[in-house]
């Protein structure tokens, strides 16, 4: 048996300001920084082989500021763009709220709920799973099934593809499951990649 936990990132600069933020790299705001640490109480009494991150500064550090708090600052870790936030194209750096004026709240609930449909030079929840799920099929799955412990620091989307895997939910499932922000999720796993437990901790 293995250990996978997932975790979204603590809560960034533009998530803060209501930006569509995407491959754009901010940073944490305090909150965020707090939510990590947060995290990173609740990974106590947890032995990680290896840490994932993304390419984006605001999961990297959520990670490296959970791992500390939890005494394994020296875990080797591995950053991948594939495991980066889905890409908003022409949405990323816009204030929510005026985008929603601009094109109407239904259109911006299409391209922010629909699993197929992307923004205008962006990717869908379909697109974002696309780079995702091979990754992790390739990179992260002979650890687990190896016996290893893997904890993951992404981001709300990334994590939905990878959500949607795990636990073979429908598009329709994923798109309603909400991801808090520094929300440890635990997850079980026996040498076939089957499920036996998944609980937020």
């Amino acid at each position: 048996m293995s250990l996978l936990i997932i975790f979204r990132h603590g809560q960034s600069v533009w998530n803060l300001e209501n930006k569509f933020t995407g491959w754009v790299d901010v940073d944490l705001t305090e909150k965020g920084v707090e939510e990590a640490k947060n995290a990173g109480k609740k990974l106590n009494g947890y032995k990680f082989d290896i840490g994932y991150s993304s390419a984006l500064i605001r999961a990297q550090k959520t990670l490296t500021l959970a791992l500390k708090e939890c005494g394994q600052s020296d875990l080797p870790v591995v950053y991948d763009k594939a495991l980066n936030e889905r890409m908003y194209g022409d949405l990323q750096g816009l204030d929510k709220a005026e985008t929603a004026a601009k094109f109407g709240d239904e259109q911006i609930k299409i391209w922010r709920r629909s699993f197929d449909i992307a923004p205008p030079n962006g990717e869908s929840l379909k697109d974002t799973a696309a780079r995702v799920i091979p990754y992790f099929e390739q990179e992260i799955v002979p650890k687990l099934k190896a016996g290893k412990n893997v904890v993951i620091a992404a981001h709300g989307n990334s994590l939905r593809a990878l959500i949607m895997y795990l636990e073979k939910m429908s598009p329709a499932q994923i798109l309603e499951f909400e991801i808090g922000t520094g929300v440890p999720r635990l997850y079980e796993l026996d040498s076939n990649m089957n499920v036996l437990k998944a609980e937020n901790l």
